[in-house]
């Protein structure tokens, strides 16, 4: 098997020897340089140009975003954002999975040797599945610049730490059936990697009157909210960042904050949210197999249950338990797919009655106020 190559870029020499020294480890990746600032990764990539890019944001000489669009302006490569994790630097970190970056991988500010040497397993096997992604369909392809996966779907584990496989019974028991039939329609949207793009291509082309939504992207807490804002600028409908309580309305798309699952709540003919903690579910938090439980339960047929773009399992079982309650289930085709792994997994259960390439699914959307 031909090895992944790999180029880091970060002003760190903690980052780049720790990082370098995990990789070395597996015979499967084969680093090509550790660079300081993108001046140098540029003059590397010269000679030998790498499969897999894992980048720091904020570096002396050029930052990492205007990096990462020449990148991808050039030759589209898989890039893993290697970022902070804070209020501030959230919006910078939209713009860069906006700008075609892989995924997210946290790093503390405190600590930063010992986190990243226990949580070198994890960030290997994202540098395997980015080596394997769609890059084409990482290229953006409306408004520049205006944020996936992956490695940021176990906010608020301790570092390192390695979650169990829960199901969403931890948090929510199996449906039996729905709650009685209500005219008013939902709709719930599951994805991980390459879901930044993916939903904003949805959401800015659904018109004003459309059934509420209700999303799970995989992302860490603080930067779900600066997502839903930079969506909200885009869209004709409303976005924001879900709180207990928030109404599930024709319009409105509500997006689940990191680190927390979010339930789908109803009280008579009419839907809310719940923000509960809890643990990883799918090793996801928050996890789309809870969502779509929670739509199974309360919505039934009157849902519309979508699995789009995203690495592993999350959201299989649930949108099947979704579809068992006569929802309409679709997956996203693997053409248009940055990653094909979540919708895959819930075809092969047979949860999925309809596949659509991405350019289809705001019509389907859109669709169910006909």
């Amino acid at each position: 098997m031909r090895t992944i190559k790999v180029l880091i870029v970060d002003d760190s020499a903690v980052v780049r020897q720790v990082l370098s020294a995990a990789m070395a480890k597996d015979p499967s990746i084969e680093l090509i340089g550790a660079a300081a600032d993108p001046v140098f990764a540029m003059e590397r990539m010269k000679k030998d140009w790498p499969d897999v890019i894992v980048l720091d944001v904020e570096m002396p000489r050029m930052d990492g975003i205007t990096f990462l669009k020449k990148i991808m302006s050039e030759r589209p490569t898989p890039v893993l954002i290697c970022s902070t994790l804070t209020e501030k630097g959230a919006a910078t970190t939209i713009q860069a999975l906006e700008a075609g970056a892989f995924s997210i991988v946290n790093k503390p500010k405190m600590g930063l040797k010992g986190f990243l040497e226990e949580s070198s397993d994890d960030l290997i096997s994202i540098i395997k599945a980015a080596a394997q992604a769609n890059a084409s369909k990482l290229v953006p392809k409306i408004r520049m610049p205006q944020p996936s996966s992956g490695a940021a779907s176990s906010a608020g584990l301790p570092p390192g730490a390695v979650p169990p496989k829960l199901s969403a019974d931890a948090i929510l028991s199996a449906t039996t059936h729905a709650m009685l039939e209500t005219t008013e329609r939902v709709v719930a949207i599951g994805t991980s990697t390459g879901g930044t793009q993916a939903l904003e291509v949805v959401l800015t082309a659904l018109p004003q009157v459309c059934p509420g939504i209700v999303i799970v992207q995989h992302m860490p807490e603080k930067f779900t909210g600066a997502f839903a804002e930079r969506l909200n600028s885009l869209c004709k409908i409303e976005v924001r960042e879900a709180k207990t309580g928030d109404r599930v309305l024709p319009g409105r798309a509500l997006i689940a904050p990191g680190g927390r699952h979010m339930l789908l709540k109803r009280n008579g003919s009419q839907y809310h949210v719940d923000i509960v903690d809890g643990p990883p579910v799918s090793r996801h938090r928050p996890s789309v197999d809870v969502l779509f439980r929670s739509v199974a339960k309360c919505a039934g047929k009157n849902a519309l249950g979508i699995i789009m773009t995203g690495m592993g399992d999350d959201g299989a079982v649930g949108l099947l338990e979704m579809r068992n309650e006569g929802a309409l289930t679709i997956g996203q085709d693997e053409q248009s797919c940055v990653v094909y792994g979540m919708p895959k997994e819930a075809v092969k259960r047979g949860a999925v009655i309809k596949t659509l390439p991405l350019s289809g699914i705001a019509g389907a959307i859109a669709g169910l106020n006909r």
